[in-house]
């Protein structure tokens, strides 16, 4: 399997100087829960930095929070989820499932992931998605859109996995080596996965990398949650969701590194969402 290789960078949408508002992105969030508020509130942070809007939609406790901090932060839209459809059509790329709540772990107030999840794939197939966190774990992979990103930890992607329909092909799947088994999913569902680990592995329906690098301070919670945010931003900037996954994989390990200099392992996602900015600035001005 391949490595990353840093002229891949190259490929990526820089903003030009003479663009106007809406030329360089917009990005529209759904998830968070009664129980996770901050999952789907750091995506919502590092999109903001990249692209020029971003719609965000979760349940009224999220939102709440989200208007409460508006005398700091100015950088989106909060939608009702009633409202969901008037913002998801505007949206370049759509960002579902960090801290939405598992099937099974639903209070009242919360969201059926599985039925919102499904029900908004099924209605914009066109549309350039990213799945994360509770829609990767209730999902039927059957339901995936063509050229979606899904961002599963190795949890995440076993629970995938046995969400297949095709026992034929879950065993096919399951009785390979996990970059295989990566590559194969991609292939069967025409998507591209960013499978997240100490080494990441980037495969699409017709081509496989692994990214190494990072450090043990990308362990803490929210991280995952920041590379989503930060995927389906670039992912409103790029049409090849394999580029977007993995220079969005790349860029994150770095400024895990790069962090790492400065304060070791002893980090937070809030760190993270701060200097994956930086590390792009020098990424793509060198690029």
């Amino acid at each position: 399997m391949q490595v990353f290789d840093t002229n891949i960078l190259k490929k990526l949408y820089i903003p030009s100087s003479s663009s106007h508002k809406g030329d360089n992105g917009k990005v529209m969030i759904i998830g968070g829960s009664k129980l996770f508020h901050a999952a789907s509130l750091w995506p919502l942070e590092i999109a903001s930095k990249i692209v020029d809007m971003v719609f965000y939609s979760s349940v009224d406790e999220n939102n709440e929070i989200v208007l409460a901090e508006k005398q700091l932060w100015r950088n989106g839209i909060v939608v009702p989820r009633g409202r969901i459809d008037d913002y998801i059509t505007e949206a370049d790329a759509v960002l579902i499932g960090p801290g939405l709540p598992r099937e099974n772990g639903l209070e009242k107030g919360d969201d059926d992931t599985k039925e919102l999840t499904e029900a908004l794939l099924t209605k914009y197939p066109n549309k350039r998605w990213v799945i994360d966190g509770g829609s990767l774990q209730t999902i039927s992979p059957e339901l995936l859109p063509k050229n979606s990103i899904l961002t599963p930890h190795h949890r995440e992607f076993e629970i995938l996995k046995s969400n297949i329909k095709d026992e034929k092909l879950k065993s096919e799947i399951q009785n390979k080596k996990i970059e295989d088994q990566v590559s194969l999913f991609a292939k069967e569902y025409d998507c591209t996965v960013l499978l997240k680990g100490e080494e990441d592995i980037v495969c699409s329906n017709n081509e496989c990398l692994k990214i190494v690098g990072g450090n043990a301070g990308m362990t803490k919670g929210g991280t995952g949650d920041v590379l989503a945010g930060l995927t389906t931003a670039l992912y409103a900037q790029n049409d090849d969701p394999f580029l977007v996954a993995s220079c969005s994989s790349y860029i994150n390990k770095k400024a895990g590194e790069s962090l790492s200099k400065t304060v070791g392992i002893y980090f937070n996602a809030t760190d993270l969402v701060e200097e994956i900015p930086v590390m792009m600035n020098k990424l793509l001005n060198n690029s």
